[in-house]
């Protein structure tokens, strides 16, 4: 049987808006949002002092750490932001509309990792080693430290 790079072509973007529709009909689920109209503030507040603490952060670095923190609080009402459009226009929205407002939530969500890294950058310099290392350890492991299932998988030589 001889295959038909066309045939293979249109399976795999048939395969692929099959994905991107199910991710966004998942993804799109108003009640999720909601909930809670300041969800994402919420969690940065929660972070913002867990770091705080976790990170030792010192009197001489408070000015640098405000800087980090401001980022946060405002990484956080943006997504409050474009959550809350979302969940309002979600009964008008097509499938296209669903995608571009999930769409515009990732590109927040990485633009304020690119305003967060500078920021946390000048913080860290100012960190002894043993702030950076824990540092490190946060921000490799996730929130909690905890190591995820394919880090730890690989610890474990699986």
């Amino acid at each position: 049987m001889k295959l038909n790079p066309k045939k293979i072509t249109a399976s795999a973007a048939a395969m692929i808006a099959t994905v991107a529709t199910v991710a966004a009909l998942t993804l799109s689920s108003a009640g999720a949002f909601a909930a809670d109209k300041d969800m994402h503030e919420d969690r940065a507040q929660q972070r913002i002092a867990n770091m705080h603490v976790r990170l030792s952060i010192t009197p001489a670095q408070e000015a640098q750490w405000k800087v980090v923190a401001d980022v946060m609080r405002e990484n956080g009402k943006v997504m409050d932001q474009l959550t809350q459009q979302r969940v309002d226009k979600s009964k008008e929205m097509n499938a296209v509309d669903d995608l571009k407002s999930y769409a515009a939530i990732t590109d927040a969500h990485a633009d304020g990792l690119h305003k967060l890294i500078p920021a946390f950058a000048v913080l860290y310099s100012s960190m002894s080693d043993i702030q950076k290392k824990q540092a490190d350890t946060m921000f490799k492991h996730g929130e909690n430290g905890r190591v995820s299932n394919k880090s730890a998988d690989k610890a474990g030589g699986k």
